[in-house]
C-alpha cells in the first residue's frame, strides 16, 4: 500500500514538475491574450496590403497619385514596422504570455501591467505609423522612429519584461522551460540593442542626429538590424516553436540538451553577424571578415534547431493530414531551414557582390518572413484560438485552403525574387 502511495506522489510530482503540463485553465489570464491576438491579426492586413500597393507602385509609379503619404519611401517603413513590431511583436507577446503561464503554473506576475504594455504597444505602433507617412523619419532601418517613440517603445519594452520575468520568479515549478530562455533573450538582447542604436541628440519634436557618425553609425546600425531580424524575428519565434510544436503535436521535444545547446551557440554567434551587411565599404576588414566566420558557425544552431522540430513531430505525421495548425508549424520549419542555409552563405563577400542591392535580398528577406515567421504565426494562432474562446475551429476547409495559398503565393514570392536578383546581380 504504502509503495502504491510512494508511485502516485512520484507520478504526480512529475506532472507537477513537467512544464508542459497545464494546470486547470481558470488560473491563467488569458483575455490579454486574446486582444494581442487580435491586434497581431489587424496588423498584419494592414502591413501586408501596404507592401502589396508598394510592390505595385514598382509596376506603376504613378498610383501614388503625387499624393506625398502614397509614395514608396514613406510607405515602406509603415509596412516593415507594422510587420515587425505591430504583427511579429504582437504576436510574441500573445504567444510570450500565453506559455509562460502554463510552463510556470502561475497566473502572469501583473495582469493590470500586462493590459498596459498590450494597448500602449498598439497606440506607439498606430501612432508611429502615421508619423511615418508624415515624413518624421530617422533614416534607420527598422528603427526609422524617431526619438519620442523610441522612448516609449523602450519604457513599454521593459515592462513587458517586468510582466515576463515576474511571472518566471513567481514560478511554482523548478525547471525554466526552453521556450521560456528563448522570449527572455528576446526581450532582454532587443532593449540593448534598441536604446545603443538609438541613442540620439534631438533637435525638434520630430527630428534628432544619431550619437554615431560614419562607419561607427553604420555599423551600430546593423549590429541592430539585424540582430533586430535575429533575436525578434528568430529567437522569439524559436520561442513559440518550442512552446508550440511539441504541445500540439503531443510529442516532447525530440533532444531538450540540443536545444539548450543551440540556444547559447545560437545567442553567442547571432549577435556577431550584424556587419556582413556591410561588404566592401568602409568599415574595418577585420569586423567583416568575423562577421562571416560567425555567420558560417550560425548554421550549426539554426539547423540543429530545425532537425530538432521535425524529428519532434517525425512520429505524428498522420497528423499532418487532417490538422492545418500543425501543417504551418512543420512548414514553416522547413522555410527556417532554408533561410538559415541562405544567410550564411550570403554572407561571404563573393555572393555578396551577387546578391547586395538586388531583389535576392527581397527574396531572402521574405522567405524568412513568410515562410517562418508568418506561418508558424498562423499555425499558432490556430492552435490557441480554439482553446482560448472554448470552441472548435470555424473551418477545417477555409483552414487548409489558407495553408495552400500562403504556400503557393510564398514560394511564387520568393523564387521570382531570386531569379531577378541573380540576374540583376550578374549584370
Amino acid at each position: 500500500m504504502s509503495a502504491t502511495l510512494a508511485t502516485r506522489s512520484d507520478a504526480a510530482e512529475a506532472v507537477n514538475n513537467d512544464p508542459l503540463h497545464d494546470s486547470p485553465a481558470d488560473i491563467y489570464e488569458d483575455k490579454v491574450v486574446i486582444r494581442l491576438i487580435q491586434f497581431s491579426v489587424v496588423w498584419a492586413v494592414v502591413a501586408m496590403t501596404a507592401g502589396v500597393y508598394l510592390s505595385a507602385e514598382l509596376l506603376w509609379p504613378t498610383i501614388d497619385f503625387g499624393q506625398f503619404w502614397l509614395s514608396f519611401g514613406r510607405l515602406r517603413p509603415l509596412h516593415t514596422n507594422g510587420i515587425i513590431f505591430g504583427f511579429g511583436v504582437s504576436a510574441l507577446m500573445a504567444t510570450g504570455f500565453y506559455s509562460v503561464q502554463r510552463t510556470s503554473h502561475v497566473r502572469l506576475y501583473s495582469p493590470r501591467l500586462a493590459w498596459f504594455c498590450c494597448y500602449a504597444w498598439q497606440l506607439i505602433v498606430l501612432l508611429g505609423g502615421l508619423s511615418l507617412l508624415a515624413g518624421w523619419n530617422s533614416t534607420k532601418e527598422y528603427a526609422e522612429l524617431e526619438w519620442p517613440f523610441d522612448i516609449a517603445i523602450a519604457i513599454v519594452w521593459v515592462l513587458f519584461g517586468v510582466v515576463f520575468f515576474g511571472t518566471i520568479a513567481t514560478r511554482k515549478i523548478r525547471p525554466i522551460y526552453i521556450s521560456n530562455w528563448f522570449y527572455g533573450a528576446l526581450i532582454i538582447v532587443i532593449a540593448m540593442l534598441h536604446i545603443v542604436n538609438n541613442l540620439a541628440i534631438p533637435v525638434t519634436i520630430g527630428k534628432s542626429y544619431s550619437l554615431f557618425a560614419g562607419a561607427q553609425d553604420a555599423v551600430v546600425q546593423w549590429w541592430y538590424g539585424h540582430n533586430a531580424v535575429g533575436f525578434l524575428l528568430t529567437g522569439g519565434f524559436l520561442g513559440m516553436m518550442y512552446y508550440f510544436l511539441p504541445k500540439h503535436s503531443g510529442r516532447p521535444i525530440w533532444s531538450y540538451r540540443l536545444s539548450v545547446v543551440a540556444f547559447w551557440a545560437f545567442t553567442y554567434s547571432y549577435i556577431w553577424a550584424g556587419p556582413h551587411h556591410l561588404h566592401y565599404s568602409a568599415i574595418p576588414e577585420w569586423v567583416q571578415s568575423l562577421a562571416v566566420v560567425m555567420s558560417v558557425i550560425l548554421l550549426a544552431p539554426s539547423w540543429a534547431t530545425m532537425i530538432n522540430g521535425i524529428m519532434t513531430v517525425s512520429t505524428a505525421w498522420e497528423k499532418l493530414k487532417t490538422d492545418p495548425a500543425l501543417k504551418f508549424i512543420v512548414l514553416s520549419l522547413a522555410f527556417y531551414g532554408l533561410a538559415t542555409f541562405e544567410g550564411p552563405m550570403m554572407s561571404f563577400p563573393s555572393v555578396n557582390v551577387v546578391s547586395h542591392f538586388t531583389d535576392w535580398t527581397i527574396g531572402h528577406v521574405h522567405s524568412g518572413a513568410l515562410g517562418w515567421n508568418a506561418m508558424i504565426t498562423y499555425g499558432t494562432f490556430y492552435f490557441m484560438v480554439p482553446r482560448l474562446v472554448g470552441a472548435p475551429l470555424y473551418s477545417v476547409r477555409l483552414a487548409n485552403i489558407h495553408f495552400w495559398m500562403a504556400l503557393a503565393g510564398t514560394m511564387l514570392y520568393i523564387v521570382s525574387m531570386w531569379g531577378a536578383g541573380v540576374s540583376q546581380g550578374l549584370l
